[in-house]
């Protein structure tokens, strides 16, 4: 990447809160977010769920393993791939934080799309130096990739989705101003996409308002999300209960406004990725 590729990341990541990065991950890269990716699936945490499950369009995820950042499939691809690197360069910051994962699995035909949403009013830290890191293992069309409103992560901090199948913007929580109800009418919102392939990554900010579009029949979508955060991460309460990351002892022994900072989360710029 050479550094006007670089100063335009950076331009785009602070102001619009999005980037593609086409082919970041080479194919010996992408093997090893494969094999993170599966050994996720047959693995399932304490916070894996079928959203929607029992009607048409149902999902599956998993999030914030606690067995995952000690798991050798998941050390090969933090430690062998580009991803943190890419990220802290974006930050301007060589300091770098893995903080979890999540997978998502959507196939057997029509799937319904991922709530608009943003994933901030779910975790209990905030800061400039935050990236989910957005990978797929199939290809996607612009149409039916994931969607943002641009600069969103700079606007309104709203209620999370309760991911409620008859109303998509029902709040999770108490105490934040609900989702705008952004499928209602999106020419009022500055959406963008991108055309994805493997090997091509989508790194946002979580205060970014995004949405996954469905998969329709004989479609399949296998995506794996890494989230990131950095040097000036403070720790922060949201309301509600069980706030990510889900991680023993965090919240007990975090003070609000202090540096975001736990022993479970691999210091990567320590360990020499």
């Amino acid at each position: 990447m050479n550094r006007d590729d670089l100063r335009e990341l950076r331009r785009a990541y602070r102001d619009d809160g999005a980037v593609h990065v086409a082919g970041l991950l080479d194919p010996a890269a992408l093997d090893l977010a494969e094999a993170a990716f599966r050994w996720s699936l047959a693995n399932p945490g304490p916070a894996s769920s079928r959203p929607f499950d029992g009607i048409d369009g149902s999902f599956y995820q998993d999030l914030c393993n606690p067995e995952a950042p000690k798991n050798t499939e998941y050390q090969a691809l933090l430690t062998g791939s580009p991803l943190a690197e890419v990220v802290s360069a974006i930050w301007d910051d060589p300091q770098i934080w893995f903080m979890y994962e999540q997978v998502f699995l959507k196939e057997g035909g029509e799937s319904r799309r991922t709530p608009w949403h943003q994933d901030a009013p779910y975790l209990s830290v905030e800061g400039e130096q935050l990236a989910v890191v957005w990978i797929t293992f199939d290809h996607v069309d612009a149409a039916d990739s994931l969607e943002f409103v641009r600069g969103s992560h700079r606007s309104t901090l709203f209620n999370t989705s309760a991911f409620d199948a008859a109303d998509e913007t029902a709040p999770l929580y108490e105490g934040l101003p609900r989702l705008p109800d952004i499928e209602a009418d999106r020419s009022n919102f500055d959406i963008i996409s991108w055309a994805v392939e493997p090997g091509d990554v989508l790194i946002f900010h979580p205060a970014m308002l995004h949405g996954g579009a469905p998969t329709h029949t004989g479609g399949r979508r296998r995506t794996l999300t890494l989230r990131f955060f950095g040097r000036d991460a403070v720790y922060v309460e949201r309301p509600g209960n069980g706030v990510a990351p889900m991680v023993e002892g965090l919240h007990e022994s975090s003070v609000p406004g202090l540096p975001f900072r736990h022993d479970a989360f691999p210091d990567l710029a320590r360990t020499g990725r």
